[in-house]
């Protein structure tokens, strides 16, 4: 057998934790053996029999095997010891001698002799457990080291010296990626001071920076936290930048798999952990709990938005989940993402449209979900001002039929993903949303005063810009700079609200769980972003200086396109709830059977193409919808005619 086999062989088997059990029992013997012989030489009238000598290994055995795996100790991974660990083998051997000691006493053979053995056995247990652990870790770096796992690793600062900065470097001692030099900091008071063996070095401005970095050829600077990460926004990172670092971060543990908590890989830092607001904090356990065991569907669910909830909801220990869309590349990658992530899963992809009610009633019929989470929508604005009668057939006529069907196959409760473009909108993207909300709450209505049958909760979520979508501005602005320029933003002013993928499925997940049904719900979505301050921030970030390496070209409003966009969650216009960042909207009342009449009529201008009337339409259904930097603007100085309005305020 070669050496590489002899080595893998070791590392495979030798390890494992019967293996260790065995060495440790072992090794706990042969300490009480040893351990017999100071009280022998130490104190002349003692003397211990073969009997006694017999019945003290044999009781060192079943003890050391008793204890051992009372306290677990041979489940630890060796190479991942810690004081903790040590301290646990400590009170094992206290065990372990306190045991013998009860066993030795009715015998009668207790002296002097016996108890300087018995503390003896202790330390002696002890050494050999630490003395046999330091080999295996030696032998388990040669190993290591000769497969060539440290030949291509990155060299890494970890930033700070606070108790995150201190895990990651327990995190990251035995990667086969990266080798931890130290620790970096810029608090003079902490030069030439030493954290875990790992010592700390100092740098006062961007010159000591690159000389430290140089004379220490490390390639990257790993934040323990995306505070930490923030902190350093107009400092560190721009610098790595330029001196072509990366800068890693170690994102926080909150996804469980299967009952397993995985813990995520390091990954460079984004523009979306450096905007400076914290992570909104929502009731994991709550909504696991209301999800545990239902079939849960999702349409749209290979978009941004529903591609996260479906990653958020295989967690939560669901009976069935189901996929609804009808984009086929992108639900074949979501498909082979989950059966990989989440083996387990009990998954099924359906390929169809929310503007095809037979199979539509086909996927509803067939797996008879309880709750529906509907993401499908038409979402971006420009595309939709040129495109109007596709965004009012999806979005209207398609949210209208999901309802429909949650109703007729008695749903518990329909989560609708909606936008802040419907809170008096502008442009026909987010009128067509509001007249979803209008359908939706119509029919909620209508079931709470006893007008239709039916016990479906139905729940609206609006929110605004989320970081990374599909056609987003930071995915856009990213592109722009990798390919040298000029980076387009609309207008010099214009301000966007944003929130990560993550933390907008929980909040959509979070309100799902507090609602009582027929509500919508508002995100608060905290400060809102500048455009052009983003854009140049992420050219910083970039190494680049703007003016020289690129340049900012500024395009004009789209059509429909805001300015500014709508607070959707302000006191006068919303309600608190239990969430601090979860308000209820006040919003009109609309009757269902005029909802029904108008969804008709939309339907049927939306087929025919008859855009005019269709817009028309919208706009006296929807009276806040006044067109911004688009050709329907016209409609708005059309005064309609009273008698014609199809749809009645209460």
């Amino acid at each position: 057998m070669s050496r590489n086999l002899l080595l893998s062989k070791y590392v495979s088997e030798f390890l494992s934790p019967k293996i260790i059990l065995g060495l440790d029992v072992a090794l706990s013997v042969l300490a009480s053996g040893i351990a017999l012989f100071p009280g022998l030489f130490l104190f002349e009238t003692s003397h211990i029999t073969l009997p006694e000598a017999i019945v003290w290994l044999g009781g060192s055995l079943l003890f050391s095997i008793v204890s051992m795996l009372f306290f677990r100790t041979y489940k630890v991974i060796v190479r991942h010891t810690t004081l903790r660990d040590l301290a646990n083998y400590v009170i094992t051997f206290i065990v372990k001698d306190a045991l013998l000691l009860a066993l030795m006493w009715p015998l009668g053979w207790v002296d002097l002799a016996i108890f300087v053995a018995l503390a003896v056995d202790v330390v002696l247990s002890m050494f050999f457990i630490i003395c046999i652990r330091l080999f295996m870790v030696m032998v388990f770096d040669s190993y290591r080291s000769r497969k060539g796992e440290f030949k291509h690793q990155q060299r890494v600062l970890v930033y700070g010296t606070n108790d995150k900065s201190v895990a990651s470097i327990t995190r990251f001692q035995n990667s086969p990626n990266y080798k931890v030099v130290g620790f970096l900091s810029n608090n003079p008071h902490e030069r030439n001071m030493k954290l875990q063996e790992y010592p700390v070095f100092v740098f006062a401005d961007e010159e000591e920076f690159s000389t430290l970095i140089k004379n220490l050829s490390i390639n990257a600077i790993l934040f323990s936290s995306e505070t930490d990460a923030q902190s350093e926004t107009n400092g560190l990172i721009p610098i790595c930048s330029k001196d072509g670092l990366k800068t890693l971060i170690t994102p926080t543990v909150d996804e469980v798999i299967d009952g397993r908590i995985m813990k995520s890989k390091i990954r460079e830092v984004k523009i979306e952990d450096l905007l400076g607001r914290p992570e909104i904090k929502i009731n994991m356990d709550a909504i696991k709990d209301y999800f545990k065991d239902k079939v849960v569907m999702v349409t749209g669910a290979a978009g941004s938005i529903g591609s996260e909830l479906c990653r958020q909801l295989a967690g939560f220990g669901i009976k069935q989940l189901v996929l609804f869309d009808n984009a086929e590349t992108p639900m074949h990658n979501l498909r082979l993402e989950l059966e990989a992530r989440f083996p387990r899963l009990d998954f099924v992809p359906v390929i169809g449209s929310v503007r095809h009610i037979a199979r539509l009633d086909y996927a509803f019929r067939r797996w008879r979900p309880q709750v529906v989470f509907h993401a499908a929508a038409y979402k971006h604005v420009p595309l939709m001002e040129e495109n109007p009668c596709e965004a009012v057939f999806a979005n209207v006529f398609g949210s209208r039929s999901v309802a429909d069907k949650c109703l007729e196959y008695k749903v518990d409760m329909m989560v609708m993903i909606s936008t802040d473009k419907a809170v008096n909108p502008t442009n026909i993207m987010g009128c067509s949303k509001r007249l979803a909300e209008i359908y939706v709450q119509s029919l909620g209505l209508a079931m709470e005063q006893g007008k239709i049958k039916g016990n479906t909760k139905f729940v609206t979520t609006r929110f605004g810009n989320v970081l990374g979508s599909n056609g987003s501005v930071i995915p856009r602005f990213r592109e722009q700079i990798q390919n040298g320029g000029p980076v387009t933003v609309t207008h010099p002013d214009i301000t966007r609200f944003f929130m990560t993928i993550p933390e907008a499925c929980r909040l959509v997940m979070e309100a799902a769980t507090m609602s009582t049904g027929n509500q919508i719900f508002v995100f608060d979505m905290g400060e809102s972003v500048k455009i052009a301050d983003l854009a140049k921030r992420m050219i910083k970030l970039a190494g680049l200086k703007l003016g020289e390496d690129i340049e900012i070209e500024y395009t004009g409003l789209r059509p429909g396109e805001k300015l500014y966009e709508e607070v959707l969650a302000n006191a006068e216009d919303t309600e608190p709830t239990s969430h601090d960042r979860i308000r209820i909207a006040k919003v009109r009342e609309y009757n269902y059977e005029d909802a029904v009449r108008a969804c008709d009529k939309l339907e049927e201008f939306s087929k025919q193409v008859r855009i005019p009337e269709m817009v028309q339409l919208m706009k006296r259904i929807v009276p806040e919808f006044k067109s911004k930097n688009s050709v329907f603007e016209i409609y708005d100085k059309i005064e309609p005619d009273e008698d014609s309005d199809i749809l009645k305020l209460r």
